[in-house]
């Protein structure tokens, strides 16, 4: 264990935040971090919009359920996934680079690009004092996104990131057994053993939202993740993705 590894594991989603603003040399260093994560073939398929605008804000935050942290923040980015550049690039170069953009391929690495960049942009915001939410809710309404940020064809907004001071920390939650992440040569396939470490986890959880609610709230993992489960949402996705001009082929 070091300072690095210590403050990857005290990680924890923060939903409340003073009213500072991030300055702009900070905001500069977390998106500088960002751009050093590792890219797909030195691709960069990927893009970064800070929003500063209070109107603006205040429309992500409805479109993310009124989530009022999407608002209230020291920061908002939203991280895209953009092939837009490198249709450009065809142009620029005279290349005929749409086949490769509209392949699902080339859409998976934009969106494995974009989440490496967010991810250190998250280490270093933490490094800094800071916490952080990542906001997937903005994929309520892609197009109310998309129209309000004036993203091109053929970019994406994946998710939001909510960066400021923390005026309140969360508790931190436990994560899954290692054993049961962590597969070693080959995926077991060992089925009984694979629901008892999910048992042995629904113990933990539902242990663990006892005591944060003072026995308001005892459910389990599998019983609150296969409840989200069943719930159909964002099923419009393929067709905006495809809208945009990412055919997925």
């Amino acid at each position: 264990m070091n300072e690095v590894t210590n403050l990857l594991m005290d990680h924890r989603s923060v939903r409340h935040f003073e009213d500072k603003p991030l300055t702009r040399e900070q905001i500069e260093t977390i998106v500088l971090s960002a751009q050093a994560a590792s890219t797909s073939s030195f691709v960069q398929a990927y893009s970064i919009i800070g929003v500063t605008d209070k109107e603006k804000k205040a429309k992500l935050a409805e479109f993310a359920g009124n989530q009022s942290y999407v608002a209230e923040n020291g920061h908002f980015f939203v991280f895209c996934a953009d092939l837009h550049r490198h249709e450009v690039i065809g142009q620029m170069e005279n290349k005929e680079v749409i086949p490769t953009i509209e392949s699902t391929e080339k859409f998976m690495v934009a969106i494995i690009d974009a989440a490496l960049a967010a991810q250190n942009a998250v280490i270093a915001a933490e490094s800094m004092g800071m916490g952080i939410c990542y906001i997937g809710g903005i994929r309520n309404n892609l197009e109310g996104v998309a129209e309000l940020l004036k993203t091109p064809d053929r970019v994406i907004p994946l998710f939001g990131l909510a960066v400021g001071y923390p005026s309140k920390k969360n508790d931190k939650k436990p994560r899954l057994p290692l054993q049961h992440i962590y597969h070693e040569n080959e995926y077991k396939q060992d089925e009984e053993g694979f629901r008892e470490e999910l048992e042995m986890y629904n113990r933990i959880i539902s242990e663990y939202y006892n005591e944060r609610t003072g026995g308001r709230r005892m459910d389990t993992w599998t019983g609150q993740i296969g409840g989200m489960m069943e719930k159909q949402t964002r099923m419009y996705m393929k067709d905006f993705v495809q809208g945009k001009k990412m055919d997925l082929k």
